[in-house]
């Protein structure tokens, strides 16, 4: 390999290298928000029709 195509490489790793590394999932705080299902009572039976 000629030393064009090696250097090539290495800064291609490095800069995957960098940019995987980055990523720091433990920073970022997530949350999520449920929405309360609505109370309803239940129908009984009166005696009614």
């Amino acid at each position: 390999m000629s030393k064009s195509i090696k250097s090539l490489f290495a800064v291609s790793l490095l800069a995957v290298m960098a940019a995987c590394g980055a990523n720091n999932a433990g920073d970022v705080e997530e949350f999520v928000v449920v929405d309360p299902v609505p109370v309803t009572i239940e129908p009984t039976y009166s005696g009614k029709l």
